[in-house]
C-alpha cells in the first residue's frame, strides 16, 4: 500500500507541473533528460537522502534530540525534567519540546504495546509535582487519543476528558506556563467545547505569551471548519491575529495556514494556487520569513508550508530558498500528514530541483 500511495502522490505532482513540462520550447525552458549528465541533482545543493531525513522535529534542536537519545537508550526520565526545567515557560521552545517528548513516547507505545514509553510513567510516578512531567503526560494523552481512538468514541472522550485533569495539574504546578492550556485547546477541539469555554482557555494563554505562535496554530485549529467553525471563522482569527501582530512576528504568516486547513482535495479554480487570496496568503507568510529573527523557533514551521505552496503556484526559485534552510528535518506540516512524511517531502523537494534547473537556475544562481 505505501508503494501505491507514493506512486499516486507522483501521479499528483506530475498532473502540477504537467503545463509546466508541456510549454514550448520557445519560452526558455531548458529540457533534461532524465539520467543525462546534466539531470537535476539534489545533492548538488547540499540536500540529504530520503533515509536522513529527521522526522522528529521541523528543524534542528540538538539539545532535544541528544536528550530524547539518552532517555530512549537508558529509560531514565530525569535529562528530560532537567531539560524542560532550564527551558524558558513563555517562548515556543518549551512547547515543542513537550511535544517531541510526548510524541516520542506515544510511538514507543504503539510500536510496542503495553512496554512502550515506560520512561512516562515512571517520571509521572516518581516525580509526581514535576511541571514538565505533568505537561507532557497531558500532550501525551492528546496525542493516545487522536493516534488510537476514533473522534467521537467512548474511547476518545474518555482519554480527552483525563487529559483535561492532567492540564489543569499540570497548570497548578506552573503558574505561569502557557502550555497546559495551549494542550487543553486540543481537548476542547475533541471534546466539542463551546466557544464560550474556548475562550476561557485561550484568554489565558494571551494573559501568558501573546505572541505565541504554537497557540495560536493550535486555537485556528479549533476554528476551522471541520471541527467548531467555519472556514469566515478561521479566516477572520487568521487575519485578525496577523494585523496585530508587530514586526518580526510570525502570525504574520497565520493565513497560509489557514489557507491550508481548507484547501480542496480537487482544486477546481484554474491556477487555484495563483489566485489573489493563496497568493496574499503565501506573500503575507514571505513577509514574516524574512522579517522574523533567524533563530525563532517557528520559522521552519512557516517554511515548511511554504515550500507545499510555492511549489504547487510553480514559484520555483522562492521555493529553493526556503529548501535549502529545512532540508535534513521534515517534522513539519504539510509532511506529517503523511504516512511517511520523508518520502511526501523528498518527492516535492527532488520537483522542485528538477523544474529550478529546467528554468535555468542552478546551485550557482541559488547562491545569489
Amino acid at each position: 500500500m505505501e508503494i501505491l500511495w507514493f506512486l499516486l502522490a507522483m501521479g499528483l505532482l506530475f498532473a502540477v507541473v504537467a503545463p509546466y513540462v508541456r510549454r514550448r520550447r520557445g519560452a526558455g525552458i531548458r529540457q533534461v533528460a532524465p539520467g543525462s549528465p546534466d539531470a537535476a541533482d539534489p545533492a548538488a545543493y547540499g540536500f540529504v537522502l530520503q533515509e536522513e531525513q529527521d522526522v522528529r522535529m521541523p528543524g534542528p534542536d540538538h539539545d532535544l534530540l541528544d536528550v530524547l537519545d539518552v532517555v530512549q537508550a537508558t529509560r531514565d526520565w530525569r535529562a528530560a525534567s532537567q531539560l524542560l526545567a532550564g527551558t524558558e515557560k513563555e517562548g515556543e521552545v518549551r512547547w515543542q519540546r513537550i511535544q517531541a517528548f510526548a510524541g516520542a513516547a506515544s510511538l514507543e507505545l504503539q510500536q510496542q504495546p503495553g512496554v512502550g514509553g515506560a520512561w512516562l510513567r515512571a517520571w509521572r510516578a516518581e516525580a509526581p509535582k514535576d511541571a514538565g512531567g505533568a505537561a507532557v503526560h497531558a500532550e501525551f494523552l492528546v496525542q493516545q487519543a487522536w493516534r488510537s481512538s476514533s473522534a467521537g468514541s467512548d474511547e476518545f472522550r474518555i482519554i480527552l476528558e483525563e487529559a483535561r485533569k492532567v492540564c489543569e495539574e499540570a497548570a497548578l504546578l506552573a503558574p505561569g506556563d502557557p502550555v497546559p492550556y495551549i494542550v487543553e485547546l486540543a481537548v476542547a477541539r475533541g471534546l466539542g467545547d463551546s466557544h464560550e469555554q474556548f475562550d476561557r482557555i485561550w484568554a489565558k494563554i494571551i494573559d501568558r505569551a501573546p505572541q505565541h505562535m504554537g497557540a495560536h496554530l493550535a486555537a485556528l485549529h479549533y476554528w476551522c471548519e471541520k471541527w467548531h467553525g467555519s472556514r469566515a471563522d478561521a479566516d477572520r482569527f487568521a487575519t485578525t491575529a496577523a494585523a496585530r501582530a508587530p514586526q518580526g512576528s510570525l502570525l504574520a504568516a497565520l493565513p497560509l495556514f489557514a489557507v491550508y486547513e481548507h484547501l480542496p482535495e480537487i482544486a477546481l479554480v484554474q491556477d487555484f494556487y495563483r489566485t489573489a487570496v493563496v497568493s496574499k496568503a503565501m506573500d503575507g507568510a514571505l513577509y514574516a520569513v524574512h522579517s522574523a529573527r533567524p533563530d525563532d523557533p517557528m520559522l521552519a514551521h512557516v517554511r515548511h508550508l511554504l515550500v507545499l505552496f510555492l511549489i504547487r503556484a510553480e514559484r520555483w526559485t522562492e521555493a529553493m530558498r526556503q529548501l535549502v534552510h529545512v532540508d535534513g528535518h521534515v517534522g513539519a506540516l504539510p509532511w506529517t500528514m503523511s504516512g511517511d512524511p520523508a518520502a511526501e517531502y523528498t518527492v516535492y523537494r527532488n520537483l522542485a530541483v528538477a523544474a529550478f534547473e529546467a528554468n535555468g537556475g542552478s546551485p550557482a544562481t541559488l547562491a545569489h
